[in-house]
């Protein structure tokens, strides 16, 4: 038994001096050995030969169409009137002033069963879907057994993913290099437009996607961090965090805590020998694929806006945290279990507030370039929706639209009196 723990403790010593050796202090002088190359350039042939096996099978089959687009419905971008105004062409005369026409019912039948069967919004808050399989659990189709040779790729995938690249990530947070966990798994950190990074006395905001988004923008430079008190260990990360650097963590709930929050980011702004501010205006994480509303808070404070838009790709694992469904232990699990993190990163130009643009046009403004920059949709949505329903005020607004076509304006009503 003594010579079974003698081999077990040299196993994990020559384990340690070759993570030391290989990761720790190439990264220590700032230069790289292509592991992490070698390792990329293997998985996407494997990923590659996996997703052309399955489709060779199944295009027999005639399962699987090939298409860009993971939508079940193809939805039109036009607005109520547009869309309604097409529905009332057939009429002999157009109506003066509005009115109803029983044709306008099939826009709201067409609206409604759209969000039954694929509703825009809450799909943002699980799993983004994949064209084709990447090795591991997530897919859009229901894959069954297609070959010999491909299961037992897949098993290997399984014993590399939980024995060789969960126990080194493991061992590397271990020793507090939480930034190496991402660079153990060959991360595409690619930043553009280096020169647009946030200075002191800015704020950064981002899409937010994942909490590795903030170890993410911490591999290029450091940040102050603003964000909703956690418990758990998120909780005892922020603890950790607050010892080292003047963070604001906030009770989401409070008001008058929000407020105090509004002060102190004020003070910060004004300081330009502080770090600047990182902010996720979304409020909770979406899932790689859109953009929600920004809360209008970050921009009511002045000072210059830095924005960034991050982009994850789905190919090697699934980024998102889906706070609802995971925890923070369960949600790390996946991550050190999938193939890698390899993410893209666009430091846009500076912004600023413009004249006579208020807080809300502002947020929108920074959210519509970090959509388009990133590839993402961008949605008005409110990302509190993740937890709560839809508020009555968006509902009253839907109908105070219709009812303005029905009954006319005041201004069509008084011209047509005239």
């Amino acid at each position: 038994m003594e010579d079974f723990w003698v081999v077990v403790l040299a196993g994990l010593k020559v384990w340690v001096y070759l993570i030391v050796a290989l990761l720790m202090v190439p990264a220590m002088f700032g230069f790289s050995l292509g592991i992490s190359e070698t390792y990329m350039k293997i998985l996407v042939k494997t990923l590659e030969w996996a997703t052309l096996r399955i489709q060779t099978v199944n295009k027999e089959q005639h399962i699987i169409e090939s298409s860009s687009s993971n939508g079940l419905i193809q939805r039109d971008d036009g607005s109520m009137e547009e869309e309604l105004g097409e529905l009332r062409r057939s009429r002999p005369k157009p109506p003066v002033g509005g009115d109803f026409t029983l044709s306008d019912c099939f826009y709201f039948y067409r609206r409604g069963i759209e969000d039954i069967v694929e509703d825009e919004v809450t799909q943002r808050f699980s799993s983004e879907e994949l064209v084709s399989w990447n090795l591991l659990t997530r897919t859009n189709n229901d894959f069954q057994y297609i070959s010999l040779k491909l299961t037992m790729v897949w098993g290997l995938g399984v014993f590399i993913r939980y024995c060789i690249l969960a126990p080194l990530r493991i061992t590397l947070a271990s020793i507090g290099l939480t930034w190496l966990v991402i660079g153990t798994t060959a991360v595409g950190f690619l930043p553009n437009w280096r020169e647009n990074r946030p200075r002191k006395g800015g704020i950064c905001v981002a899409n937010h996607t994942s909490p590795i988004d903030i170890v993410i923008l911490c591999n290029d430079g450091c940040y102050a961090m603003v964000g909703q008190s956690h418990g758990g260990l998120m909780g005892v990360l922020q603890r950790a965090m607050a010892r080292s650097c003047p963070h604001i963590w906030f009770e989401r709930a409070d008001m008058k805590d929000r407020h105090l929050v509004a002060k102190r980011l004020t003070d910060h702004v004004n300081d330009n020998t502080k770090l600047p501010i990182l902010i996720f205006p979304e409020g909770t994480c979406i899932n790689n694929t859109s953009v929600m509303m920004f809360k209008k808070g970050s921009f009511e404070i002045g000072g210059t806006i830095y924005p960034v838009a991050i982009k994850y790709d789905p190919q090697f694992g699934d980024a998102f945290w889906n706070s609802a469904k995971y925890n923070m232990v369960s949600y790390l699990l996946r991550m050190m279990t999938s193939w890698a993190i390899v993410c893209n990163v666009w430091y846009l130009p500076a912004m600023t507030q413009q004249e006579g643009e208020d807080a809300v046009q502002f947020a929108n403004r920074v959210k519509s370039a970090i959509a388009h920059r990133g590839g993402l949709v961008d949605l008005s949505w409110d990302g509190g929706l993740k937890r709560a329903k839809v508020k009555d005020m968006f509902k009253e607004e839907q109908q105070k639209m219709y009812s303005s076509m029905v009954v006319g304006s005041e201004e069509d009503n008084s011209s047509h009196s005239d």
